[in-house]
């Protein structure tokens, strides 16, 4: 049997591990740059090897309609094609084609939708979804599930579950444990009820996924729920795999989930938020166009040390923000993820040293908003 996790220290039920993958090791805790089409926004590889980035993520359904699965199989897979050496994980799609709403039809067999660029008529099924990121050859693929929407009632999450779970096992069925060197990672649903959450980690938990990802969570609930949903399912998840809280979220997010278990994380924030202006820091959110920037001679950041932070004033960054030059929404992006990765790290080491409870603490204080409506405050 393939290790695929390693555990190496615990705080409490906070982990620092390490992820085996076919293109390196990956410690963990991690963050994953999100890179839908193959490309993290406004940032080149060289830019990802700097900040130390071990592996990024992209999207099934994005790179399957465009520019297809195998073109980018006859240019040597999506590293060969990115030219990106670390690893990838790539989601399957399924909660850009749930999200189609109107274009899409579900049955047993599948996802039939419509393409969101041209209209034109596409059959998912867990079968093809590995196929595709077979195709893709990246490190870690996800299995199709369905992302039930906020707001779901009872009966209708518990037929969505048991359809994710048959799905996950069709995935796994057609990708044995140990027959290619892709990882796959089934994801656990259940919306929010609990009970439905237990019932869908016990139904895939008995199988040998190479790991395991939390999904539907962050889909416009409040923070005191999401955070509750996070402390109440992570430690549910197999202690021997890696735990992967899926689509989530700001700093204050990631470390909760680290509180609660959870290795990986993804999302989109970190880079979307830099192409709208507001950074993260060592003393919390900055938005760069405001006035107060205009003639500042600081660096953005003085606790951090990337590019950005080395080499140019917020004074500058406003300008470029403010007339609208793309340089802006690279220097942006270069440290909101040097930021990401560093609160990660710095949750590692912290996990490492046994003082995980006082980072969190001091995390709180710096987004001492978030933190009191994930207590429901």
């Amino acid at each position: 049997m393939t290790t695929t996790y390693t555990l190496q220290h615990q705080d409490g039920a906070a982990r620092a591990g390490i992820v085996h993958t076919a293109h390196g090791d990956i410690q963990t805790p991690i963050f994953m740059p999100v890179g839908t089409v193959g490309s993290v926004k406004a940032v080149a590889p060289d830019d990802l090897a700097a900040i130390g980035a071990p592996i990024i993520l992209g999207n099934t359904y994005h790179l399957y309609l465009r520019p297809g699965d195998e073109l980018v199989a006859r240019h040597g897979g999506l590293h060969g094609f990115a030219s990106w050496p670390g690893a990838i994980l790539t989601d399957s799609g399924g909660f850009q084609v749930f999200s189609l709403n109107s274009l899409r039809k579900i049955r047993e067999e599948g996802v039939e939708f419509r393409s969101h660029l041209d209209g034109s008529k596409h059959l998912f099924t867990p079968e093809s979804v590995v196929r595709i990121q077979r195709n893709l050859n990246s490190d870690i693929m996800m299995v199709l599930d369905e992302c039930v929407p906020y707001g779901a009632d009872y009966s209708y999450t518990e037929r969505s579950l048991e359809l994710t779970t048959r799905w996950a096992l069709r995935a796994r069925a057609a990708c044995p444990a140990g027959s290619v060197p892709n990882l796959l990672f089934a994801i656990t649903q259940g919306g929010f009820f609990k009970d439905l959450r237990t019932r869908s980690i016990e139904q895939l938990c008995a199988h040998d996924f190479d790991g395991f990802a939390i999904g539907g969570l962050s889909v416009g609930e409040d923070k005191h729920t999401l955070y509750e949903f996070i402390d109440s399912t992570a430690p549910q998840l197999p202690a021997d795999k890696p735990r992967y809280l899926m689509g989530v979220g700001t700093p204050l997010d990631i470390v909760t989930g680290i509180a609660a278990g959870i290795d990986m994380f993804d999302c989109v924030l970190p880079t979307r938020n830099a192409r709208n202006g507001t950074l993260y820091t060592s003393v919390g959110k900055i938005n760069i166009k405001r006035r107060e920037f205009a003639e500042d001679d600081g660096p953005l950041d003085p606790g951090c040390n990337c590019y950005t932070c080395r080499t140019f004033s917020r004074a500058y960054l406003r300008h470029l923000y403010v007339s609208k030059e793309l340089l802006s929404f690279r220097l942006n992006s270069i440290h909101n993820l040097t930021y990401f990765l560093s609160v990660v790290r710095q949750a590692r080491q912290a996990i490492i040293e046994g003082r995980f409870r006082d980072f969190h603490a001091h995390m709180c204080a710096i987004y001492p908003d978030e933190a009191a409506a994930g207590a429901g405050a």
